[in-house]
Parts: C-alpha cells; sequence; structure tokens
C-alpha cells in the first residue's frame, strides 16, 4: 500500500525509469519507487516534469498537486477515466436517489459536527463541545434545519474566539486554507479512482465547482486540520517548514473500520464507505474515523 508523501520544493527535472520517480536537482539524482508513493506535491514552479512520467502517475493513481508561484496549492492531476468500470460507476452516481443523498448528507453532517466537539473538549470547553454534541443528535435528513450552520458559528467562536471569521487574513485562515485544500484533493484523487465524477455532490451544487462531491465527502476530516491550527496559531511565517507540517498530517495514524491506518489511507477507505451508503441507501455503511 502506498504511503509516501513526496515534496519537491526545489528546481529539478522529473522523471521516470524502471518503475521509479527520478528527481535530478543540483543536489544530483535520487529515485523512489513509485509504488511507495501516494502524493506527490510539486511545491515549486521551477519543476519540469516528463510527460511520461505524468501519465505513469495517473495510471498508478497518485495524487499530484502543483503550487503556484506563492507556493500554494493550485492544481491537481485528475485521471479523465478513473476507473475501468467508470461508465457503470458514473450512471450509478446519477441514480443515487435523493433519499439516499439526505440520509448519508445526515450523517456525514453528524460526523463532522460530532468531530467538531470533540476538537472543543480538547481545546478545553467543554461546555461549548457539549452543545454541539446536542446539536450532532438533532441533524435531520439533509440537514433541513441547518445543524450544520449553527453548529459552525459556535464551534469556530469558541476555538478561535470571538473575532475571528473566515475572510481575515489570519495565520489560522492561512493553515486552513492550506489544510482544506490537501484534504479536497486527497478525497478528489479517492473519487476519481473510483469511477465517479468530482462535480457530482451530495449536498454541495455550486455550477462552478468541479470538486462538489469531494467537498462533501471530506467535511468530517476538516477538525483535524482545524485542530493543527488552533495548537500552532503560534506560527508567524507559513513557509515550506509550516506546510510540510501540515501536509505530514496524511501520514499520522488514525482509526477506521477497526483498523489503525495512515491519514492517506483512512480517506480512501471512508469514501468507498460512502458511495457503498449512497448505492445501497443505507447511511449506516458510512464508517468515521477515530483517534487511536
Amino acid at each position: 500500500m502506498s504511503w509516501r508523501v513526496v515534496v519537491i520544493s526545489s528546481r529539478s527535472k522529473l522523471d521516470y525509469k524502471l518503475g521509479s520517480l527520478v528527481v535530478r536537482s543540483e543536489d544530483g539524482e535520487k529515485r523512489i519507487f513509485l509504488d511507495d508513493i501516494s502524493v506527490l506535491m510539486c511545491e515549486t514552479t521551477a519543476i519540469s516534469i516528463t510527460a511520461y512520467l505524468l501519465a505513469e502517475l495517473t495510471t498508478r493513481k497518485i495524487k499530484v498537486i502543483f503550487c503556484d508561484n506563492k507556493h500554494n496549492p493550485a492544481s491537481e492531476l485528475v485521471p479523465m477515466y478513473g476507473s475501468y468500470i467508470s461508465s457503470g460507476r458514473i450512471r450509478e452516481q446519477i441514480a443515487w436517489s435523493d433519499e439516499a443523498k439526505a440520509k448519508a448528507w445526515q450523517e456525514i453532517t453528524r460526523q463532522k459536527i460530532t468531530n467538531q466537539a470533540i476538537v472543543l473538549k480538547k481545546a478545553g470547553n467543554i461546555e461549548k463541545g457539549e452543545q454541539l454534541l446536542g446539536y450532532a443528535k438533532q441533524v435531520e435528513p439533509g440537514d433541513t434545519s441547518n445543524r450544520e450552520g449553527h453548529a459552525a458559528k459556535v464551534y469556530f467562536n469558541s476555538l478561535f474566539g470571538l473575532d475571528f471569521y473566515r475572510d481575515a487574513s489570519d495565520i489560522r485562515n492561512t493553515i486552513l486554507n492550506y489544510g482544506y485544500t490537501i484534504l479536497l484533493s486527497c478525497f478528489n484523487r479517492e473519487i476519481a479512482a473510483s469511477g465517479y465524477l468530482t462535480q457530482l455532490g451530495i449536498w454541495h451544487d455550486n455550477a462552478e465547482n468541479p470538486f462538489n462531491l469531494g467537498s462533501d465527502l471530506m467535511e468530517p476530516f476538516r477538525p483535524i486540520i482545524d485542530l493543527f491550527a488552533y495548537e500552532h496559531s503560534y506560527f508567524t511565517t507559513f513557509e515550506k517548514e509550516e506546510k510540510l507540517q501540515v501536509l505530514n498530517l496524511l501520514n499520522s495514524k488514525i482509526g477506521i473500520d477497526n483498523t489503525s491506518q495512515y491519514l492517506n489511507n483512512a480517506i480512501g477507505i471512508y469514501a468507498r464507505s460512502v458511495f457503498n451508503a449512497l448505492t445501497e441507501n443505507d447511511a449506516k455503511l458510512i464508517l468515521n474515523w477515530y483517534e487511536l
């Protein structure tokens, strides 16, 4: 099972040879077996990459993230045909019933709010954590009563303070935006690899968002990034070293389906459980992650 997150942060030429990623730079030549790589991040624009390598990365379903000149994630490599049964999967996705999607969104939202409550308790706010657990129990199919919105207001105010808002130029927002982008990319990889369309979501339905389904699936995992932002709000800069710390969260261990998994692999297990739940119209099939 692939597990390595590879970050290229200096001027390099990337090529393919004998099943390996070949990195040529001023420091010499390094080779990494592609079978060991789960994510390749091109963290600088001073990288040249061969089309042959891109084709191999796509075939092996390795997530490739490209950054802009400010070293922030800007785009990703997504295969046009992520699975050999993609046509059937797309027809299956289109046929997901409104009832199945409403129940799935109920469970996803319940999990997200529950995980937010856990974060608040870790931050020492037991009272507000209990309040969020109450919200989680009140989530209805499709979250028609908008428990998610009510929980979000209490959550962010309690975690980051009443003066915090998501559009502010703040180091915590910088961490959140970067971390959420990484999560979204990982979920998009799993969606494409499973043969589904990233554009067709369960609840997210923005015509200008090509990743509606990824935006849905990542919701219960956002608190992982939130907790990191809370614990590292002392950052005064957000450059290479800080970004690597966020990226390294993919190598942290969590529990899912009674197994210990790297977060990067747990994302795939979780995504597939949601697909099964939607196809079978049984939200109980949706797994949740937990700390070890």
